[in-house]
């Protein structure tokens, strides 16, 4: 099974991820590409020029890839076979492609109040007041018509979150 996980900016993606990954090590994590530099902080990425991206793009490395926010992101297609379930930080414009390229492709879209939002945005400190103002206009973009998803309200502890993360991941769950 391969998840994506989307949600606006500051929503806690990677960290429901990582929490769920701790309790369930079996979770194979895809190590993104993106046009920024490794040090900027934040989720375990590959950091690389809008040049070695674009040579990437070009050789077929990516099952998929998108821009947003004036970066180029990655799914690097020799990570999408991992021994156990697999599960990417994705991006909800990307979702049509995602899902036309991925087949049975499991979508979890994680939500939380916008107050939480700007708390969390502010807090990681890798955006200026113009970049979170960005960030937050854009959290109220819509899931792509047709696409089939669960929803994981993350408003209380990772802990929890990371709960309701693995009981989306069940393959009983039904996406809507």
């Amino acid at each position: 099974m391969i998840a994506a996980v989307v949600g606006p900016s500051g929503v806690g993606k990677d960290t429901l991820i990582e929490a769920a990954r701790r309790v369930r090590p079996d979770l194979c994590l895809v190590r993104r590409v993106i046009t920024r530099p490794s040090e900027a902080g934040g989720e375990d990425f590959e950091g690389v020029t809008p040049a070695a991206f674009a040579a990437m793009r070009v050789a077929g490395r990516f099952a998929l890839d998108w821009q947003a926010h004036g970066l180029s992101y990655g799914i690097p297609r020799d990570q999408l076979a991992g021994p156990g379930p697999v599960i990417f930080n994705g991006s909800r414009a990307a979702l049509p492609q995602a899902v036309a390229r991925l087949p049975g492709l499991r979508v979890i879209l994680i939500t939380a109040p916008a107050a939480l939002l700007t708390a969390r945005l502010a807090a990681r400190g890798r955006e200026d007041a113009a970049d979170i103002a960005a960030r937050l206009e854009r959290a109220g973009f819509a899931m792509p018509p047709g696409i089939a998803h669960l929803t994981i309200l993350n408003d209380t502890t990772p802990e929890e979150g990371a709960r309701r993360l693995l009981d989306a991941l069940q393959p009983d769950r039904v996406a809507r």
